[in-house]
């Protein structure tokens, strides 16, 4: 990773990655769900690693659909 990639998100760019409210990740973190975090100084800061792995559990690839039988 170069100097340019980001290593950590605060919420409200995750927020913004995501196009949900910052307060939907709030909510995530008072109901215990969601992806992990971390605390530094009263800051809230989301890994990018943890942000790709939570991303990669919850890809979902569409399925051809059968074509008719003749």
């Amino acid at each position: 990773m170069d100097r340019t990639t980001p290593t950590h998100f605060n919420q409200k760019q995750l927020a913004r990655r995501w196009g949900l409210s910052p307060r939907t990740l709030e909510r995530w973190r008072h109901q215990k769900s969601g992806l992990p975090y971390l605390k530094i100084g009263g800051r809230v800061v989301y890994r990018l690693e943890d942000v790709l792995h939570y991303e990669a559990q919850r890809m979902h690839v569409a399925s051809a659909a059968p074509l008719p039988r003749r």
